[in-house]
């Protein structure tokens, strides 16, 4: 199995036959006005009967209705636990923004274009990439615990570090090559999170497709990004013991957590009572060092989080006051407490709903509108409280073993 260019379109395509039924992967690059274009003339000059794109049905009703952000009810998405998630979509989103922005290309356009020419060639539409949120889930349960706040915290840095990219380097992603390359090195050094981000997905967008073939559509282009085009072409070039319903149902599920990663923090707080506690035997004055300084440095770097986020004066206060307290309950974080704090005295307008996309693409606009200032609240206030913890867990030990 080759990638090659198509002989219609200047973009890599891959060529399958399934029985009586031919697919056509055409690979693009999500911010590549090259493959605007392409998709454009490859659905226009080709007989197709099904055009089945990448996207999951969240994305897909986002492209079809840009303004869902301004109805997001920010108290529940915290209330209920979200607000990471959501705030790693919109980070994904801002960096994809941001290169589309420096190409005056809209992001997206590729797949914008492949639903309005399918519409208008009647063909029919697939949506055939997996759930956003699941995959993400599945990348978060697939990393070591260790690393899940530098994986964030990287998402979020990608953000607001801004270099430009030279347009040929989107272009030259379209290179099976390269593709090749690139993605078999980012397996061998990352391969907990290549798997669910990539791997995973081909395999799952492979068993939409052979759905397809199933219902009996004869020609079909598959606009899928340039990076998927290897794996989803062996997974349909290799025969499968499984159904496509089964692939599918199976890949569509989170994996639970690991118990005794659950049981961490538990542990944790259990050694922090048990550190407080062998303090005051000793001698009063120690357990009131180590209460103190518990204290200030879980409190204090909890409310360097919320300052860093740009968060109100009490905000940042209740990091403080909350941080130490949240720490020993594992059921509730100091970034729930921070981010209700600033919901309330900074209630979100429809506008800051309105320019969330945009605002979020600059760090100035991370700290500007209510809305991704309260998640960033949220989330370092977290970090800060996460890391005092370990720190003052640290020094409870230097004191009681020094």
């Amino acid at each position: 199995m080759t990638i090659e260019q198509s002989p219609d379109v200047d973009q890599p395509v891959v060529d399958i036959e399934l029985g009586a039924t031919s697919i056509r992967l055409l690979g693009t690059a999500h911010v590549s006005r090259a493959s605007a274009d392409a998709v454009r003339d490859e659905i226009s000059n080709g007989d197709w009967s099904a055009v089945a794109i990448e996207l999951c049905d969240s994305r897909f009703k986002a492209f079809e209705n840009p303004d869902a952000l301004k109805n997001m009810n920010l108290f529940q998405v915290i209330r209920s636990g979200r607000a990471p998630m959501v705030t790693a979509m919109l980070a994904m989103g801002a960096f994809q923004q941001r290169i589309a922005d420096q190409f005056g290309v809209e992001p997206g356009a590729e797949m914008r274009i492949a639903v309005r020419k399918a519409r208008e060639h009647e063909c029919s539409l697939v949506l055939i990439d997996r759930e956003i949120g699941t995959t993400l889930k599945r990348v978060y349960r697939n990393v070591p615990w260790w690393r899940r706040f530098y994986l964030f915290t990287g998402l979020l840095t990608s953000v607001v570090v801004h270099e430009d990219i030279e347009e040929q380097e989107i272009e030259n992603l379209k290179q099976g090559d390269l593709l090749e390359t690139t993605f078999a090195q980012f397996a061998e050094t990352a391969s907990e999170i290549y798997e669910p981000l990539i791997a995973e997905r081909d395999r799952f967008m492979a068993a939409k497709l052979r759905q397809l073939v199933d219902g009996s559509e004869n020609r079909i282009l598959a606009v899928v990004g340039a990076g998927h085009l290897k794996g989803i072409a062996e997974s349909l070039s290799t025969p499968q013991s499984e159904s496509p319903e089964e692939v599918i149902a199976d890949l569509a599920t989170i994996p639970p957590g690991s118990r005794w990663i659950k049981a961490i923090p538990w542990a944790i707080v259990g050694l922090i009572f048990i550190g407080f506690g062998i303090g005051f035997y000793r001698s009063p004055s120690l357990g009131l060092t180590l209460v103190t300084e518990w204290i200030v440095i879980n409190g204090g770097l909890s409310a360097l989080g919320a300052a860093i986020a740009g968060g109100h004066i009490l905000t940042v206060i209740s990091a403080f006051v909350a941080a130490p307290i949240t720490s020993l309950n594992p059921t509730i974080g100091a970034g729930f407490v921070t981010a209700l704090v600033e919901t309330y005295i900074r209630k979100p307008t429809v506008g800051d709903f309105s320019k969330l996309r945009t605002d979020t693409s600059s760090l100035k606009g991370w700290r500007s509108n209510r809305v991704a200032r309260t998640l960033s609240v949220f989330f370092l206030s977290t970090l800060g409280s996460a890391a005092g913890t370990y720190l003052a867990g640290f020094r409870i030990g230097q004191h009681l073993f020094s």
